[in-house]
């Protein structure tokens, strides 16, 4: 099996790497960041943490951000 490259995030010129992955729901108008995908998939994007931190959504859309592990202080 040949080894895959490492991936880096989504955003032009950032080769950083990625800790999320975006995901677009039309049909809700949501822009979803979660943790990142175990594969790549066409309609996703990998965001490093930055990224993901200031990502907006177009006006009218809502970005939920889904933690399955919350941080706990």
């Amino acid at each position: 099996m040949r080894e895959r490259p490492p991936r880096s995030c989504s955003k032009v010129g950032c080769s950083t790497t990625p800790q999320w992955t975006l995901t677009y729901v039309y049909d809700d108008q949501e822009a979803v960041i979660g943790p990142l995908a175990m594969r790549t998939e066409p309609h996703s994007y990998d965001l490093c943490d930055g990224h993901a931190d200031r990502l907006t959504a177009p006006v009218g859309w809502r970005v939920v951000r889904y933690r399955p592990y919350p941080d706990v202080s």
